[in-house]
């Protein structure tokens, strides 16, 4: 809460030199999608730039595609009295599956999906006969530490959820779509909004738990039709690969791996990756992928975990390697595009007929990533942290929104340690594989 009143009142100062009723901040060093949630009407127009945005209504606000949004940018809309009709697509969204230009998504009459086609790669995602987004529910009463342990037998004993008592279609159009499932699970009740974007290869599960359980461990299950003797798994800085398989007494003792927010199981031209936004419990044997959602240990606190949590995790099938897309959209997921509406009242403003703010800072190539930006801490410059996190030695290329004076690595206290050299707004540096730099940069 303190973080999104500091970074509203951010936002409420730029605003004040920005033209536009809503602003679009990209929190990331990728290019993002700019299909984004507006609350409020839902009968609004927008445009960027004089161009009229296409939209659609949601219960509680507005879809809106305000196409690329460059890294650390922030793009300004404006309402509009155009009230011409927009042209349409064809959405194919009913109660037993949804589809786009990527993906076509199969349900169940008792809620499971029964098959996702990739349009792109023309191949199933899932082998036949298999249920994906399977909840299994299993008995946890590990031997030590009750909050912290899962012990290897755990997967003894297993049920699953009961069938949907309710499958309706909430979100039908041409840029998103959703169908929402309710079930039960013990004393538990899940409801799971599934959701398709029309540009995106993402499979969305908005996830909402009311949990009401003791030792219970909540799993999710994807099987995939992908061969592979070993999975890739995201951590703070890089990443890890595992055995997906239980050849020696080393492979059967990493049967839970922690991983940040993806995992990806890959052939070397195809691959599935499972995103999340804040579950961190993986395990991925053979070819099934499993996400860890929920526990309910009764020490040291008898009612740990229970009540109402709310999360989301996506599937993303891909061409290729984990490399090219999965990065980029784990990151959508977990830093989303900051929508910002201008109040009605701008008094003390002084609009200087600013439409945006083009990128703060870059980054290429795209395996370096930028992870920190802030204020140097003696005021002195800005602040970046930046990592490789591909495992590819080279040169990577900084670019800035702002002219340079100086700029150096620094160490994690920010005291300067070699100097770089500057070429108007940008620089270039030599990275290693997973290397994490600091650096300090200073305007003119």
């Amino acid at each position: 809460e303190d973080v999104a009143r500091v970074r509203d009142a951010a936002l409420e100062e730029i605003s004040r030199h920005i033209d536009g009723d809503v602003l679009l901040v990209n929190p990331t060093s990728f290019p993002q999608s700019g299909l984004v949630f507006i609350s409020g009407g839902g009968s609004r127009r927008l445009n960027r730039e004089g161009q009229l945005l296409p939209t659609q209504p949601a219960d509680s606000g507005l879809w809106v595609d305000a196409g690329e949004l460059e890294p650390y940018s922030i793009t300004a809309l404006d309402e509009t009295l155009d009230t011409a009709p927009q042209a349409t697509r064809e959405a194919h969204t009913s109660t037993t599956g949804l589809e786009n230009d990527f993906l076509s998504v199969t349900f169940s009459p008792s809620g499971d999906i029964t098959r996702i086609y990739d349009k792109t790669a023309r191949r199933e995602v899932l082998p036949e006969g298999a249920l994906a987004n399977q909840l299994q529910a299993f008995e946890d009463r590990p031997m030590d530490f009750d909050a912290w342990d899962i012990d290897i037998y755990y997967d003894d004993k297993v049920w699953f959820a009961e069938p949907t008592h309710s499958i309706r279609v909430v979100a039908s159009g041409p840029l998103r779509q959703t169908v929402e499932i309710r079930r039960k699970l013990g004393n538990s009740q899940i409801i799971q909004r599934i959701s398709l974007s029309h540009d995106s290869p993402r499979l969305d599960f908005d996830t909402t738990v009311h949990w009401n359980e003791r030792h219970t461990l909540l799993k999710v299950a994807f099987p995939v039709d992908v061969l592979s003797p070993q999975a890739t798994y995201e951590i703070q800085w890089g990443n890890v690969q595992r055995p997906t398989h239980k050849n020696t007494s080393w492979d059967w003792a990493r049967f839970e791996t922690c991983a940040h927010k993806w995992v990806d199981l890959g052939e070397a031209d195809y691959g599935v990756a499972l995103l999340n936004d804040c579950k961190y419990g993986h395990d991925i044997h053979d070819n099934v992928i499993r996400l860890t959602l929920l526990r309910s240990p009764t020490l040291p606190d008898p009612m740990a975990d229970f009540g109402e949590h709310h999360f989301v995790y996506s599937l993303l099938p891909h061409a290729g390697g984990w490399d090219r897309d999965v990065q980029r959209e784990a990151y959508l997921l977990n830093d989303p595009v900051i929508v910002y509406q201008k109040g009605g009242s701008e008094t003390g403003s002084s609009p200087t007929g600013l439409e945006a703010l083009p990128s703060l800072v870059t980054v290429s190539p795209s395996n370096v990533v930028i992870e920190t930006v802030k204020e140097a801490e003696d005021g002195e410059g800005l602040i970046l942290r930046l990592y490789e996190s591909q495992r590819k030695r080279g040169q990577a290329r900084v670019k800035v929104g702002f002219e340079l004076e100086a700029a150096w690595v620094t160490n994690l206290l920010e005291e300067n340690e070699s100097a770089l050299k500057v070429e108007a707004d940008s620089i270039t540096l030599d990275l290693k594989p997973y290397q994490i730099v600091t650096l300090r940069l200073q305007g003119k």
